[in-house]
């Protein structure tokens, strides 16, 4: 006689594990780094300066009269602020009933709308987008991102199709080229540029494509090993550091970047300028159901676009 067994039987609890597991990525490298300030109109502006060109020129003459020196003025740019936000709506009953991995629904969801929010972010300032004024009741404003602002200390690829930086920076976009293979040249040509013009910077931002190319440049800071006594030794085949002839680089992999693009940024010069920070706002209720919204609006401030410098048009 068979068995009574788990096929024919009724009632047997389901087997499910109380932890959702996700795996998307929610670090933003570049949004972490840079400042936070604050904007107070949709359009938020700021000014650069720079001092006179050096010159051997300079010498006066005993007794001379005094001649006045030519003073010029600052420059005004700006950045339109964009409004980024997610709306979750959740039944009744389902804020109501048992669930597996987490007890409100709706908490749940506005958890995982605000770290969306953050990687939209990521990957606005660092797409190829000029800022837009947009319209009433048709076209949201847009910021322009850090693709808009690069123009003084760059290097992109030249051939059939020449890449071209931005025409109006903030405004335009840039025009890509033909890509190339990225080198140490090409890296310190950028680099070499950005301390020229008097920035300093700091770190190397690159896709993780780029990120394996660089991990082969010769001119990463030595690696050390440690060799526990009760252990293995570990390996390390990347690169978190890179000596260049004008400082170290922290190089760190942003997998919102655009494969092309490499970025030689100094973090102290830019900043997200926030008109009003992330907040949660509980919509009308819609018959049996919450509706919530999270939003933010904001802007990218380049506080001086010579500071910073990119590598384009790479494979």
């Amino acid at each position: 006689m068979a068995a009574y067994d788990r096929y024919s039987a009724i009632g047997a609890r389901e087997d499910l594990s109380d932890v959702i597991y996700d795996i998307s990525p929610t670090d933003t490298p570049i949004m972490s780094s840079i400042g936070k300030t604050k904007a107070t109109g949709v359009y938020h502006e700021w000014q650069t300066d720079s001092l006179a060109a050096a010159t051997t020129s300079n010498a006066l003459i005993e007794g001379a009269a005094a001649s006045e020196a030519t003073i010029t003025p600052t420059t005004r740019i700006g950045n339109y602020t964009q409004i980024v936000g997610k709306t979750v709506m959740v039944s009744g009953t389902l804020e109501s009933v048992d669930k597996a991995g987490r007890k409100s629904e709706m908490a749940y969801q506005l958890a995982k709308a605000s770290a969306e929010i953050k990687r939209d972010i990521e990957a606005i300032i660092t797409a190829n987008q000029g800022q837009a004024v947009g319209s009433s009741g048709s076209t949201a404003r847009k910021m322009g991102s850090l693709l808009s602002y690069i123009k003084t200390n760059t290097n992109e690829g030249s051939g059939t199709t020449a890449g071209v930086d931005p025409v109006t920076i903030g405004v335009s976009t840039r025009t890509d080229g033909t890509t190339r293979t990225f080198t140490e040249t090409i890296l310190k040509d950028v680099i070499s540029k950005v301390f020229t013009s008097g920035g300093t910077p700091t770190t190397l931002f690159v896709s993780p494509a780029l990120k394996q190319v660089v991990s082969g440049f010769t001119g990463l800071a030595a690696q050390r090993y440690q060799v526990p006594t009760n252990g293995q030794a570990t390996i390390l085949a990347g690169a978190d550091l890179y000596q260049s002839d004008f400082g170290v680089l922290q190089i760190v992999p942003d997998r919102f970047m655009r494969t092309r693009d490499a970025l030689v940024l100094d973090p102290e010069y830019a900043a997200l300028a926030y008109l009003r920070p992330f907040q949660t706002i509980e919509l009308a209720k819609v018959g049996d159901a919450d509706k919530t919204q999270i939003l933010a609006e904001l802007t990218l401030e380049v506080r001086n676009e010579a500071a910073h410098g990119g590598a384009f048009d790479l494979s």
